[in-house]
This record gives C-alpha cells, structure tokens and sequence, in this order.
C-alpha cells in the first residue's frame, strides 16, 4: 500500500542505503508542503527538498524537449545547419546582443555584491568571438545522422549499422554564459536540449534565449523546443531536471560535489549521466628538464583559472636548486601579469626548499569576497594534493618535490582527479613511461591548457571528463555535440525467400 507523501516532521527517520536512517531537520520539516518532492540519496542519504513548482518548472521543459525531439525527425540537416548560422548571426547582431550583454552586466553586478565569482560569468567580447565561432563549427560540421558505421553483406540480404539522435539531453552548468551556446552542438545530430544554468547567469541565460538562440529556432523552422532554458533560479531546479526518467543524458558542469551530487540523482532515475566536475592540472618535471621549458609551461598554464589551469606541480628533488628559482619566478611573472600576486601552498616537508624570503612574505589574495592579506606561502598536507584551487585573480597552485618521474607518477594517481597530466622532459622514454604510467585522460609535455575541445580539436566543447569516477567507455574525455548519439542496426533483403 502506498500514498502520497504530504509532510515531514523534524526527526523523522528516513531509511536510505538499505540499512541506514537520516533524520530529517525541522528546516525541511518546515518548509516541506503538499505536492513537493523527496529526494532520498542512496548513496549519501543527503535529503533533497524539491518544490512543487520547481519540479513543474523542470517537468514542463523536458516535455516540451521531448516533443520537438519526436518533431525533429522531420527535420532536415540544411534547416539545422540554418539553425546555427542564424544563432551565430543574431550573436554578432550589435543590436541583438546590446540586451544580452546589459543583462549579463546586472548579473556581474548582483554577483560581485554577494560575494559571488564574477570571472567566468563576465560575457566578454572574447567569450563572445568563442561562441560564435563555436556555432559556425557545427553549421560547417557534416550532418551526423544515419551516419554510416559498418556494413555487412550476407547472400540475399545486408545490414548497415548507422548513427541515429540519442534524445532528449539535459545540462546544469555553473554561470558561464558561453557553455549555453555549446550545448546546443546536440542539436547537430537531431537532439533536443534542456538547460539548467546557476542563479549567477539566469538573467544573461534568459536573453541569449529570448534574443538569440529562440528566434534562430524559428528562421530555421526548427521546434522551439528543441533548446528549452528551465527558468528558474531554485538550486533544487538541477535536481528535479536530472530525476526526469524521461532524460536520454545528463551533463553536468560545475564544482565537484555539487556535480557528485547531481549524477547521483541521475543514476537514481536510470539516467546515463556524463559528469564534469573537478578540475586542475599537474605538471612534472623531470630529472633532465629544460629548465626555459619547464618555465614557460608553468608560466603559460597559469593565465586564468579554469579546469584546464596549472595545479600542481611536481619537482625533482636533484633539480630544486635550478628548477625552483625558476618555478617561483614563473609563478611570481603569472601574477604579476594579473596584478594580484600569487599564492603558493607547499606540502609538508618540502618547504625548505623555498627561500626564507618566500616563507616570511604576506601577500595581497583577490578572492570573490575581495582582497584579503594571506601568507605567500601555506603548508598542504600530502593527502591533500587533490584540492583544486578556485582563484580569482591570484594565481594559486601547489608545489611537490619528488624523488623521480614514478613518485610523481603514483601521487597522480593516488590524489588527482586524474584529469591532466604534463611532463617536461627530453628523455623520449621517460616520457613514454609518465604517459602509460598515469591514469589520465589527458597528457602532453607541455603547457596544460591546450586541453579545450574547440582550442585542440576544434569542436566546440560539451565539458572535458577527469577520470576520477573511472575511465569512460568507449568515448574519449572530450564530450562533443557529435559524440552524442545512440546506432541503429537497418536490414535489406534483396532474396524475397530469406528464411532461417
């Protein structure tokens, strides 16, 4: 016998993971109210309030993303191809993006007055060219669908194995106004889209909608549904769009737990889920490093912060009394360059290897609350070399020494969301070895931040995928528009008499 679940009292007992209770608070209690829904993590037992009205909100978008999926069968590859032409013009339209970007201004705005990270919110003429570019990628792209796989002949009848569109699929991604526009890459292959951005973009969301990416729908004779934004600010928003059983993916961008969190909500409703979360690059030098290459990798990785941006870097002990010098000099130059300095964290025993200098010395940290006087220099515990260091605009990173490449190698994998991995050195082998060695989705024996779907393959980026919840299965760590996509199998019979 079931019946609906109406209310909450404080310390109600909640039964999740099989044999184990969460208690529910009298916050949740409080707030909970005919029609909400109950979220039961199995694997956490975090409670997870989801609104009436949020999950209409969410409910509503994915049926329309699925009906303008049914409808797109009848669309044809020149109209999307129209599509991201149109988006892409309405983009470079003065006129057309004066709204979008006086609305992702009073977004910066409300941010910063919280406290918020404006950094990767701001839609900049940069972020802008990117888009644009990224959109005219998928209109020259080749039409995906029915693609071609495998053909195998038999006597009197074949079989041709081809791609077909996967479905509806649905994104929650932090506020970076440009993720919206490479999102919409599923439409190249006959999905639809549901976007789910933070409550720091909503308002730049809501007018790249209204006054690009809706109206593109409409002159490329496309459903509007195709690409359906869930307006709404509510945190629990993400959660009630990724427990739609109705979902053919969910990808997730953002910090780790809160995109740990949300593939668990996905898997709990049968959801494929394709995560992007923790981010941060290591860079390893070798015994035999050049010393002019291992600083300008350092120094050329640390730019900006994004998941792509240096984190960690590994040292040899036989090379401290060079490669140090020029590690901090790099470091030093990195924030020089953004004028806010730089933030070193060390782990606990390799700090002699610092000068006194560095050791005494405060530093000015902009952080999103503003500035604040840190220490130069903090002691990081080993276990702790998979923090990710979210700055602003001083450059934060941490510093190993290592006795040799395998040291470097097993801390890797041992700490790491195993992401990124670079290694500077002039040992052909060495390197061989590093590359097999760490468990990683990407390497190179350079700067980390060529690791960007547009920037190195130049396809437009749905996220980057870090290994730590294990290798993906057949798909590499880039997730594409057009690595979106399930295979039909199709027979034709030539002999009318086939029979087995």
């Amino acid at each position: 016998m079931t019946r609906a679940l109406e209310h909450l009292t404080a310390g109600m007992p909640i039964v999740w993971g099989g044999d184990r209770v969460s208690l529910v608070s009298a916050d949740l209690a409080e707030a909970f109210a005919p029609g909400d829904k109950l979220l039961v993590m199995q694997e956490s037992g975090a409670l997870l309030h989801i609104p009436r009205e949020t999950h209409a909100i969410a409910a509503a978008a994915v049926g329309r993303a699925r009906e303008a999926f049914a409808a797109m069968t009848q669309a044809a590859d020149d109209q999307i191809t129209d599509f991201f032409e149109h988006f892409a013009a309405n983009l470079e339209s003065a006129e057309i993006w004066a709204p979008i970007a006086e609305a992702n201004g009073r977004d910066v705005e409300r941010a910063a007055a919280r406290g918020r990270s404006t950094t990767r919110l701001v839609a900049s003429e940069a972020m802008r060219s990117d888009m644009i570019a990224g959109l005219r990628a998928w209109r020259d792209a080749p039409a995906s669908r029915e693609r071609l796989i495998e053909r195998v002949d038999h006597a009197g009848w074949s079989v041709e194995q081809v791609t077909a569109a996967l479905g509806v699929v649905a994104f929650v991604f932090e506020g970076r106004p440009n993720v919206f526009a490479d999102a919409a890459g599923v439409i190249r292959g006959g999905n639809t889209v549901v976007f789910r951005i933070g409550a720091d973009a909503l308002g730049t969301a809501r007018a790249l909608s209204a006054h690009a990416l809706v109206p593109a729908l409409k002159a490329a004779g496309l459903p509007e549904g195709a690409a359906v934004l869930v307006d709404s600010a509510e945190h629990a928003a993400g959660w009630a769009l990724f427990a739609d059983p109705r979902l053919a993916l969910a990808v997730a961008r953002g910090s780790g737990p809160a995109v740990t969190q949300l593939g668990g909500v996905a898997r709990q409703a049968g959801v494929p889920v394709s995560l992007h979360g923790t981010g941060g690059a290591w860079l390893v030098a070798d015994a035999d490093a050049d010393t002019a290459r291992f600083s300008a990798a350092v120094f050329n990785s640390l730019d900006r912060k994004v998941c792509n941006t240096l984190n960690v870097c590994c040292i040899p002990r036989a090379r401290v009394s060079d490669l140090v010098p020029a590690f901090l000099d790099a470091v030093r130059r990195a924030g020089e360059r953004r004028g806010h300095g730089a933030k070193l964290h060390v782990v606990r025993g390799d700090e002699a290897v610092l000068p006194a200098e560095w050791r005494r010395a405060r530093v000015e940290v902009r952080r999103a609350d503003g500035d604040h006087d840190e220490a130069l220099v903090e002691i990081l515990e080993e276990s702790d070399l998979g923090r990710e260091w979210e700055w602003e605009e001083t450059p934060e990173l941490t510093l190993k020494i290592i006795e040799d490449l395998d040291e470097a190698a097993a801390l890797f994998n041992a700490h790491s969301p195993r992401f990124i991995a670079s290694v500077i050195s002039e040992d052909e082998a060495a390197r061989s070895r590093f590359f097999a060695q760490v468990d990683a989705a990407f390497v190179g024996d350079g700067f980390t931040r060529w690791v960007d779907g547009q920037y190195a393959l130049n396809r437009p980026e749905l996220g980057l995928s870090n290994w730590q919840a294990g290798r993906l299965f057949a798909r590499a760590g880039v997730l594409s528009g057009d690595g979106v996509y399930t295979v039909r199998a199709r027979m034709t019979q030539i002999d009318p008499n086939l029979a087995r």
